[in-house]
């Protein structure tokens, strides 16, 4: 049961981390760099989200590895492009930012260390 509410609670915060990200794009200097980086960043943020309710539904062990490993790639790749924007100035809004990118490290951490454990359970 526990296992089931964690699972839920981080389908919920995946999917509130893409909206967040939509959001907060919407923010950025209007220029050409910021829609690009936007379309980037969006497209990863939302990825985390879609891709772990897809790992969630895996029909094998061998299944939910593979798209926890994208979970892993497209939350590093948010991160990534968060911090392109904060190195670039792109933003206005520091203190979403500054959220955005904890969270992105936080979703980071949880889902790399979902996927090695589960490799050691793949791998004995």
């Amino acid at each position: 049961m526990e296992k089931d509410l964690f699972i839920e609670s981080m389908k919920k915060r995946t999917k509130k981390f893409g909206v967040d990200v939509i959001l907060f794009c919407d923010s950025l200097k209007p220029c050409k760099a910021a829609s690009i980086v936007t379309y980037q960043l969006v497209k990863a943020a939302t990825s985390v989200g879609a891709n772990y309710r897809s790992a969630c539904r895996g029909r094998s062990d061998n299944e939910f590895f593979s798209k926890i490993c994208i979970v892993v790639e497209e939350a590093d790749e948010s991160l990534f492009w968060l911090e392109v924007i904060e190195d670039s100035g792109l933003s206005i809004n520091p203190g979403d930012l500054r959220r955005l990118l904890e969270e992105a490290t936080e979703i980071v951490k949880i889902v790399s260390k979902t996927k090695d454990t589960m490799y050691k359970k793949l791998n004995p």
